[in-house]
């Protein structure tokens, strides 16, 4: 279907803070227009009024709207770039139709009431959208793939592996019966164990939804397990296939006195790897108290590290950071503890800060052992003055590569080794004496998810994510050391070298309840533990699904709340 447009006039009010125009087009809104338009986002068409219409918002944050069987619309762009975005929106709008084509089926949720539903995906171009309709609440499609490297290319051949020791049965099916379930097909690499809700910020983006201590208090919504609960969570884990890797979670962990405890107790119960999930914040003040953490076992700090920009953390966070963060990483290098830099990625927020993040992780090596970028899914807490764009996996790996000039390439990355291939992916780099960087293997992708895929993966994070064991020689400034240890000629300068300045960047693609999959959520194999009595593990998405109204599919529910806060 061909579209010309014939006249275009600047609008006012047609829709809040956003640049609207009126568009004449050559042809009406008919049924095949709205097909070709129903691929950019979530449209609602009503028939049943005297002069039917249609809305639409895209997902890139275009909103549409027009009557049926008439050749006008009306457009509004983001104010901030709408430039852009109209001269898209036009290109799009007069280019040829792409047929739709249905890469597979799959089952999701719906996003209003959790109840599973039958979904398919479909390629459009180079984009894939995942599709599914409710009986009471309609369609809804989400954009899941957008851009090269082609979807098809991440595939890749997989056998499965039950759990060790499921904990429940699988009568309703996937996800109304995480636990694990028999039917799960990857064993746990990762273990969330989260220590608190309380937090010392209340951040716009938060797949928790912690709030602030004294708003968790009022609302009765504190929830923190006690030590004999904890132990309790370790030793049912040590049944259920353990040891796994352990990340302290929340809210913020660092609001307990008591975690130095909780990491010794771990240890000495077989648990080998610690890593702390924060926001830096106590850590960076308190070195005592970070101090008794590497004392006690601490392996790893997993630092909420958003950008280079405090309009970034003020946006994301709710107030400035930046220098909150480089003091606990100045901190952790005092105490022996390895750091990764976990940006959560908001298109149109901090989408172009990923090379200066990848940059400083670079100019702070050894301490900075990783970068691992997590592009923000829709659930717990997600601030409705940010954009509702979505960020895929595909659009982070082609900014790395522009926004590190190439040092960092697409090809140098690879999908998931033991998780769902669409869920992840990783690569890693050593930093050459003279500054250059270098793609290395690892040797874990094997290509299937084995009974020992989870082990390799928990093998290697443990071994990456550590403080090196002793230090180098070399000057403080890596990419201009002329030290003898970092001649990589040979093999043993060459593994010196690797053990200090090697950096693994990774991304991991949350879903949500629009973006949900339910066959990769049985691949998943980051899970989070809960339970009093009887100890479950929790796929995180499934964990963490939150529907529009704020209910939650699970988190909370040992407490007796059912919404995110």
């Amino acid at each position: 279907m061909e579209i010309k447009i014939l006249g275009c006039e600047k609008a006012d009010n047609c829709f809040a803070n956003a640049k609207s125009y009126i568009y004449t087009l050559s042809s009406p809104v008919n049924d095949a227009l709205l097909e070709k338009m129903s691929y950019w986002g979530r449209m609602k068409v009503r028939r049943d009024f005297r002069r039917p219409f249609f809305m639409l918002n895209t997902d890139e944050g275009i909103q549409l709207k027009g009557v049926l069987n008439e050749n006008v619309i009306k457009a509004g762009f983001p104010e901030d770039t709408w430039e852009e975005k109209k001269s898209d929106f036009e290109r799009r709008l007069c280019g040829g139709t792409d047929q739709p084509e249905v890469m597979g089926k799959t089952e999701s949720v719906c996003p209003v009431c959790l109840r599973r539903l039958d979904a398919q995906k479909v390629q459009v171009g180079d984009q894939v959208y995942l599709e599914k309709s409710c009986p009471e609440h309609g369609d809804f499609r989400a954009l899941i793939w957008n851009g090269p490297p082609a979807y098809q290319t991440f595939d890749r051949d997989r056998c499965f592996t039950a759990p060790v020791a499921p904990a429940v049965a699988s009568d309703k099916g996937c996800p109304d019966d995480c636990g694990l379930c028999p039917e799960h097909r990857q064993r746990t690499c990762c273990v969330l164990l989260e220590v608190t809700n309380r937090c010392n910020l209340e951040c716009p983006v938060c797949f928790a939804a912690s709030q602030a201590e004294d708003s968790a208090k009022q609302d009765f919504s504190l929830n923190e397990p006690n030590l004999e609960n904890i132990r309790h969570r370790f030793q049912a884990m040590m049944h259920m296939g353990g040891p796994f890797n352990i990340q302290l979670s929340g809210g913020e962990p660092a609001m307990r006195d008591d975690l130095a405890h909780i990491i010794r107790m771990g240890k000495e119960m077989g648990f080998p790897f610690f890593q702390l999930n924060t926001n830096g914040i106590r850590i960076g003040k308190d070195f005592d108290y970070l101090k008794n953490l590497a004392d006690a076992g601490l392996d790893c700090v997993f630092l909420q590290f958003d950008g280079l920009s405090e309009e970034t953390y003020r946006k994301l966070r709710g107030r400035e950071l930046l220098q909150a963060k480089l003091d606990a990483i100045a901190a952790c290098q005092r105490a022996g503890v390895g750091v990764v830099l976990v940006p959560v990625i908001v298109p149109g927020v901090n989408d172009g800060e990923i090379g200066h993040i990848l940059d400083f992780a670079l100019e702070h090596m050894p301490v900075v052992r990783g970068v691992h970028f997590q592009p923000a899914s829709h659930f717990g807490r997600y601030d409705e003055r940010l954009p509702k764009d979505r960020y895929t996996l595909p659009e982070l790996l082609r900014a790395i590569e522009v926004q590190t000039k190439g040092q960092m390439k697409a090809k140098d990355f690879s999908p998931g080794n033991a998780e769902n291939p669409y869920c992840s992916f990783s690569g890693n780099f050593i930093l050459q004496a003279d500054g250059t960087l270098r793609p290395w293997r690892t040797g874990t992708s094997c290509g299937c998810g084995t009974a020992d895929s989870s082990k390799k993966a928990r093998e290697f994070v443990a071994k990456q994510w550590s403080a090196p064991q002793k230090d180098c020689c070399c000057t403080d400034s890596p990419s201009r050391s002329t030290s003898s240890c970092c001649d990589t000629s040979s093999l043993d300068n060459f593994l010196d070298r690797l053990e200090q300045y090697s950096l693994a960047v990774s991304a991991m693609g949350f879903m949500d309840a629009w973006t949900l999959d339910l066959e990769r959520l049985k691949e998943c194999y980051i899970h989070v533990v809960t339970g009093e009595e009887n100890v479950r593990l929790i796929p995180f998405c499934a964990y963490n699904l939150t529907a529009e109204d704020g209910t939650c599919k699970y988190r909370g529910h040992e407490k007796g709340y059912h919404k995110c806060p």
